[in-house]
């Protein structure tokens, strides 16, 4: 008897590959999959703004990467001396305003580049509660942990998410008709809403996206939440806080993801790359400069092999990592 309740994933059609652009823009699991690639050196860019949570947020940041917007010092918050963008992660923040916008537009104008070459967009949600900072009106992406009587909180209607992600989409399309945009819902629980009100928040979630498959730009939905909540289903696969998925949970949800959208040869490359990646942390056993020796060149021979099979991967770091072993 299977004690879990499995369910198949189909193929997507679409597929990743050593020379194929993807982004991750959203929360938890953006960072997490979007990591699992760049461990094997794939084309990748990661919430380049930082880590977004809602819709509207996410909805923000794909705009601004779109029409390349650059940010002036009316854009900026003061807060105790601290210059801070209501559109960015706490990352971003500095004493500078000068030093904050030119990361800011630096960061801006590569995700430009980056997605209008891109054929794969992830977005994932984690919450459809958004909070207003008075001031201004404006749903901020992060609070900076600015005061919270600054913020309001709210609960966004479906038909709000679907009207603006109806926008994006299609903004997205003329920008890169040949982008692939796929939707997840982050399995991570907003407990600080409450067990209820997580629930909700997450139903509005999965209501909305279900609206958004039907637009022909919205071309998939990844089921992270499902794989967590409905097949690992056990605290087991939960980090100490009960709240995020364990490095089991999250090696389980990108075998899933990597079946699904990453073609088997590129798997095989991605282990080969990561195994060339951990070594540079490998507790050599002889101490003896031959022992040394022989397991760096060993690992060069092995740079050298994927660098043939994956033209333009950049294994520099570790090149020179080991080559410095040898002439120790």
């Amino acid at each position: 008897m299977d004690h879990r309740t499995t369910f198949s994933i189909p193929p997507s059609k679409g597929k990743i590959s050593y020379n194929t652009p993807v982004m991750f823009i959203g929360s938890c699991f953006a960072s997490e999959i979007g990591s699992k690639m760049a461990e094997g050196k794939m084309e990748v860019l990661i919430n380049p703004s930082g880590m977004v949570y809602n819709p509207v947020s996410t909805a923000n940041i794909i705009r601004i990467i779109i029409e390349n917007r650059k940010f002036t010092e009316k854009d900026i918050y003061n807060y105790k001396g601290i210059k801070l963008s209501f559109y960015h992660y706490t990352d971003f923040e500095s004493t500078s305003s000068s030093a904050l916008l030119k990361k800011i537009n630096s960061v801006t104008d590569q995700s430009s580049r980056f997605l209008k070459n891109a054929r794969f967009l992830f977005i994932t949600f984690g919450t459809a509660r958004v909070y207003r900072f008075k001031e201004s009106g404006e749903i901020v992406s992060n609070c900076h942990k600015l005061p919270g009587d600054l913020f309001s909180v709210e609960l966004l209607e479906k038909e709000e998410i679907v009207r603006n992600w109806t926008d994006i989409l299609n903004e997205l399309h003329l920008f890169n008709k040949d982008l692939q945009v796929i939707f997840t819902i982050s399995p991570v629980r907003h407990w600080k809403d409450g067990a209820h009100g997580n629930q909700v928040s997450k139903s509005m979630l999965f209501l909305s996206v279900e609206e958004l498959m039907k637009n022909p730009v919205g071309e998939g939905y990844f089921p992270a939440y499902e794989l967590l909540m409905d097949d690992l289903r056990d605290y087991r696969y939960y980090s100490d806080d009960m709240l995020h998925p364990s490095r089991m949970a999250i090696d389980y949800i990108w075998k899933a993801f990597s079946d699904c959208y990453i073609t088997p040869e590129t798997q095989n490359l991605w282990k080969e790359v990561q195994a060339i990646s951990k070594a540079r942390n490998h507790r050599i056993l002889s101490e003896s400069t031959s022992g040394k020796n022989e397991f760096a060149k060993n690992i060069l021979k092995r740079i050298s092999a994927i660098e043939n099979k994956i033209p333009g991967i950049n294994l520099d770091d570790e090149r020179s990592y080991f080559l410095a072993m040898i002439s120790e």
